[in-house]
């Protein structure tokens, strides 16, 4: 379904200018911008995926991977097409990398959505797979309608979105859990072909600041972002911009698309970038996509008593239920 899109700019010659995410492109007519998600048509632009859903699943809040927000919870997971990075090794390529042609995939109304949420046992809906941004006008109506019915909402996201559409949906928006591919504009050129990763991190703060409950993300590959200096520059930055409590996920890569000569990332390599993380000071810091591993658990950061036990993406027991250790009563960052 094509509809039009919330933020653009009109500008002489029938060229438009995207207000949705940060290349902020510009357009010519009958022309798309960098993300081909968005079509200037007579001067006016669209976006061309509205409800269009790819992927959907109900999953545990745990595979966004979000740790502190209702541990072991349902959610509606929904997915679109297209993506504004396109990183080489992704591991949804077959729909963050569409680029053109027929979008044919099913349609989805956001109030259908939200119906289907609720019949599914679920609290919240989140949009994933591919970058949310892009199908902006889609997840605010999503966001909207699901507050009125009380569920929650999520962004797994990329950071890409723009201050003024990370404004206008930040009041329906629970949950932004984030990647921070590196800390370099060098590495976010390599991975993101972003120029400057400064607009990133300045958007992960701004969700911070309107409340929204914030985790980090970094896919830990081989060779690109896995130096002690950029691990160490991103667990730095996440202490001072957005505090200590916030959970920070180093994620196993596996290899893909054009990454595919790569080899997974050793399992010693993620565990020495979480000591990296809790001798900058990390409060939370996990191992992931690494079932079984010690360090995908939570544990009390006063006593170290053991809180929540996870196995892959499931939850097996949860101790702090009320928010709170029960050996100690250490408080638990976090939504339980």
């Amino acid at each position: 379904m094509k509809v039009e899109a919330r933020l653009f700019e009109r500008l002489a010659g029938g060229s438009v200018r995207c207000g949705t995410c940060q290349r902020r492109c510009v357009i010519p007519p009958g022309q798309e911008g960098w993300c081909k998600t968005r079509r200037n048509e007579a001067g006016s632009l669209y976006s061309v995926i509205y409800g269009a859903v790819s992927s959907m699943s109900i999953n545990p809040i745990e595979k966004k991977p979000v740790f502190h927000f209702y541990p072991g919870s349902r959610w509606l997971s929904l997915g679109s097409l297209g993506c504004n990075f396109r990183c080489p090794g992704c591991q949804n390529w077959e729909i963050s990398h569409w680029t053109r042609g027929e979008v044919g995939v099913p349609y989805l109304s956001p109030e259908d959505a939200v119906t289907a949420a609720e019949a599914n046992g679920c609290i919240g809906l989140s949009w994933t797979f591919n970058e949310p941004t892009l199908w902006f006008e889609y997840t605010l109506d999503g966001a909207r309608a699901a507050k009125q019915q009380g569920l929650y909402t999520n962004y797994v996201t990329n950071g890409s979105i723009s201050p003024e559409a990370l404004a206008a949906i930040a009041p329906v928006l629970d949950v932004f859990r984030v990647d921070i591919k590196g800390f370099s504009d060098t590495t976010y050129k390599r991975i993101g072909h972003l120029e400057q990763m400064a607009g990133i991190l300045e958007i992960v703060r701004q969700a911070k600041s309107y409340g929204m409950h914030v985790e980090v993300v970094t896919n830990i590959i081989p060779n690109m972002n896995d130096s002690d200096a950029e691990l160490r520059g991103i667990a730095q930055w996440i202490k001072t911009a957005l505090g200590a409590e916030t959970p920070w996920h180093v994620t196993r890569f596996f290899p893909q698309r054009q990454l595919a000569y790569l080899a997974p990332t050793p399992i010693s390599r993620l565990e020495a970038a979480r000591t990296i993380g809790t001798d900058c000071g990390l409060r939370y810091v996990y191992v992931g996509n690494v079932p079984g591993h010690a360090w995908a658990n939570t544990y009390c950061d006063s006593c170290g008593d053991l809180l929540i036990e996870r196995y892959g993406f499931d939850v097996v027991e949860n101790k702090a239920k009320d928010g709170s250790c029960p050996a100690c009563g250490q408080p638990v960052h976090g939504v339980f």
